[in-house]
C-alpha cells in the first residue's frame, strides 16, 4: 500500500488536543482528493473494529484529515476503500 503518510500508524490530535494514534488500513484517490481508512491502534478485537473513513484536505497549505460530512460522498469512498481492500487480500493469498 502506498501511503504518503509515512509508517502505517499515524498520530492526530483533535480541536481538545487530545492524541488519537491510528492506524492507517488503506488509502485512496478520488476525485482529486486521498482519503484513508483507519481505526484505533492496536484494536485487537477484529470483529467489533469500526473503519473511518477521512479525507485529507489543505488547510493554509498544510494537510489536514477531516470526516467526510456528505453522506453519498462518504457511501461511495466507502465502497470503494472496501472494494480495494478486498483485492488487495486477494491478491495476497
Amino acid at each position: 500500500m502506498e501511503n504518503q503518510y509515512g509508517s502505517d500508524f499515524m498520530t492526530i490530535v483533535d480541536e481538545d488536543g487530545t492524541e488519537f494514534e491510528l492506524e492507517v488500513l488503506s488509502s485512496l484517490e478520488y476525485n482529486g482528493c486521498t482519503y484513508l481508512a483507519v481505526i484505533p491502534a492496536g484494536s485487537e478485537d477484529e470483529e467489533s473494529l469500526e473503519v473511518s473513513i477521512l479525507k485529507s484536505v489543505d488547510e493554509n497549505g498544510e494537510p489536514i484529515l477531516c470526516a467526510i460530512e456528505d453522506d453519498q460522498e462518504l457511501e461511495t469512498v466507502y465502497n470503494l476503500i472496501m472494494d480495494q481492500m478486498y483485492e488487495e487480500e486477494e491478491d495476497e493469498e
